[in-house]
């Protein structure tokens, strides 16, 4: 049964409210017979739900056993329950005092009926994107060349993007980045990583192949490298690790490579010691110079995030430790880092930290809330807020 407007009235008047002082319409609220409790809620920052009104669309990844995430194009957004005391109403077609201002009422009654309701809505937090399982998922078949064994066998786990899509907790963008990062590229449309021994195969006869045409390594004519090394390997292959280790430009009409010295350098690094424990360090930093071709200059600070120096060490050491092999939650990263050394000055520990760094957070931030600074003869050292088992 409706409410009338003398209904209305009365309520006021018990209420002991002036209705002067209020809009002359009145929403008379009733549960309809569809009304249901299981509706989500979904409070969007402003960008987010123009994207949605523009007509793009929104993604929520996560398997069963991990905590689900919110994905756009090129961001990444933690899903967090938020309780509310106030019970939240769904209402079709429900006007808000600034639009019932601009149309023309004369005291009537709007009666609406509740379509859900809900105690709790779901809000969204910036976050990084969860990647270290793309490249678990990569390294369960890496790329050993075309007449590898493995190719051969079509049991091996292939991923296509969409498959990646699936099941990385990322958005697109953080994907295809991160595809990059790890130097993937796309093989009969799915994406492998090389088998570094594959990898380093690749690089070294590139960089004879410069070596024996007396070329730059700042200016490498792609088509001469194709016709050169295309009996050897496959031509997109010679294409893919040039890129990887290279800046693509064009001059003239000819396409052209830049060689990065550093990345040249930092992979023969990890040729080194990937098969040591630990290298005593003038040994190694005397064997690495005569490993890297004639001309580049090796120097410990290309190898940031991928060995580190035990100075303490007597012979000096350095061993293989490569950032993206540890733990991606904050205190986990750290409590790894401290159960290795307990100890560190920021220049060691930045580059195992740096990409834990929020929008508008330094190192410098993540150091006061996980580690605590003293004075270690004369340096500033950092050691774990917390007890390390």
């Amino acid at each position: 049964m409706e409410r009338t407007r003398a209904e209305v009235d009365a309520t006021l008047q018990t209420a002991k409210l002036d209705a002067a002082e209020l809009l002359p319409a009145a929403h008379c609220l009733r549960f309809g017979p569809a009304a249901a409790g299981d509706v989500c809620l979904l409070e969007l920052e402003p960008a987010l739900c123009g994207r949605l009104q523009a007509g793009h669309s929104l993604v929520i990844r996560g398997d069963k056993d991990e905590q689900a995430v919110l994905c756009s194009e090129d961001k990444t957004y933690d899903l967090k329950v938020a309780d509310t005391s106030n019970m939240l109403l769904f209402i079709p077609g429900c006007k808000i005092p600034e639009q019932l201002k601009m149309e023309e009422t004369h005291c009537n009654i709007i009666h609406t009926e509740i379509f859900g309701f809900s105690n709790n809505y779901w809000e969204l937090r910036r976050c990084r994107p969860k990647l270290k399982k793309l490249k678990k998922l990569l390294m369960e078949n890496t790329y050993e060349g075309p007449d590898s064994e493995k190719e051969k066998d079509s049991s091996h786990l292939k991923y296509t993007t969409g498959d990646l899509l699936d099941q990385i907790q990322a958005s697109e963008e953080e994907i295809m980045t991160q595809l990059q990062v790890l130097n993937a590229c796309e093989i009969g449309g799915y994406w492998r990583i090389l088998e570094f021994d594959y990898e380093m195969k690749l690089l070294n006869h590139i960089t004879q192949l410069v070596d024996s045409e007396s070329w730059s390594f700042s200016k490498v004519p792609l088509n001469t490298c194709l016709q050169e090394l295309g009996p050897l390997e496959p031509e997109e292959m010679i294409e893919h690790c040039l890129r990887c280790y290279g800046k693509k430009y064009t001059e003239e009409g000819e396409v052209y490579f830049e060689l990065s010295a550093d990345k040249i350098c930092r992979a023969t690094a990890q040729m080194l010691l990937q098969n040591a424990v630990k290298f005593n360090l003038a040994e190694f930093q005397e064997v690495w110079q005569q490993s890297v071709p004639e001309g580049m200059t090796t120097r410990l600070d290309q190898l940031q995030g991928l060995a580190l120096v035990d100075r303490q060490s007597r012979p000096e050491i350095i061993f293989l430790l490569k950032v993206e092999d540890l733990p991606e939650g904050d205190q986990e990263r750290f409590s790894s880092l401290f159960s290795l050394r307990e100890k560190w000055t920021e220049e060691d520990i930045a580059p195992y930290i740096q990409d834990l760094c929020g929008e508008k957070q330094t190192v410098g931030a993540l150091l006061t809330k996980y580690a605590r600074s003293s004075m270690q003869n004369g340096v500033k050292v950092y050691n774990s807020r917390r007890p390390i088992s």
